[in-house]
């Protein structure tokens, strides 16, 4: 006995039913706004960095958050742009952030490491995910993100 499977009965089990001319318009689409990208990911660098230049200048809870927002964006946005190693960094950048309780203090050093992998991933264009030097750079700042909240 095979139960119905009723998922299949509401979408339509072939792709007879996928207008082919609408996914060729969004193929189309996706091509013109890729164009874009580099001017979004390098927007989203410069944002990082005046966040990061906030927070040194004025280390509080107000911009300590937004430097969280712009790390969280940037890992967000990053693998879209076609940067996935940037989204790598930046993840372990918005981890250290949220992750250490409100009364600590956020070690710049590491926020500035974080910071400058990021601004050298996209100056260097490094979009391959299997580059040797920016996945051990990662790997180093995810190890010392770990160290720094779980001492």
């Amino acid at each position: 006995f095979m139960p119905p499977n009723m998922l299949k009965a509401k979408v339509g089990g072939t792709v007879a039913g996928i207008d082919m001319a609408a996914v060729k318009r969004a193929e189309a689409a996706m091509d013109e706004l890729k164009s874009e990208f580099a001017e979004w990911a390098q927007d989203d660098v410069r944002k990082l960095v005046a966040a990061r230049e906030a927070f040194a200048a004025r280390p509080e809870p107000v911009t300590r958050a937004g430097l969280l927002r712009a790390a969280h964006d940037m890992k967000g946005q990053a693998a879209t742009f076609n940067y996935p190693l940037i989204a790598r960094v930046a993840g372990s950048l918005s981890r250290l952030i949220h992750d250490l309780p409100a009364n600590a203090e956020v070690p710049l050093t590491l926020v500035d490491a974080h910071v400058n992998a990021i601004h050298v991933i996209y100056r260097d264009k490094v979009m391959d995910i299997s580059n040797r030097v920016a996945l051990a750079r990662s790997e180093e700042l995810e190890a010392r993100v770990a160290e720094t909240l779980d001492p």
